[in-house]
């Protein structure tokens, strides 16, 4: 009787656990995170899951004789916003995972 009352303790634990993962979750989707390249000439905004929001360039920014850069530029911001999300879902899921990745979590 003992073992059953513990396995039902256990799975009480692992459910309330699941709500929390599930909650943090939603919440990291609601977070923005910024990138930024070129000193902030080319700014770039995305979701915790990693969903790009916007994208804003600043005039200068913009020189037709070097377009390259300006797509550099873009590509620098995007990059940096999403590896500064990856940092977030890290740091808030990790928590759950006791820092392991795993696959389809997050």
């Amino acid at each position: 009787m003992i073992e059953m009352n513990n396995m039902n303790q256990m799975m009480k634990q692992v459910k309330k656990m699941q709500e929390q993962m599930l909650k943090a979750q939603e919440e990291l989707g609601e977070k923005v995170i910024e990138g930024s390249s070129g000193g902030g000439v080319v700014t770039v905004e995305v979701s915790g899951h990693k969903k790009v929001l916007s994208i804003t360039i600043k005039p200068e920014a913009v020189d037709p004789d070097d377009v390259e850069m300006l797509q550099d530029l873009v590509l620098t911001a995007v990059n940096d916003a999403l590896s500064k999300a990856d940092e977030l879902a890290n740091n808030d899921m990790g928590k759950f995972t006791g820092g392991m990745k795993i696959p389809g979590l997050f």
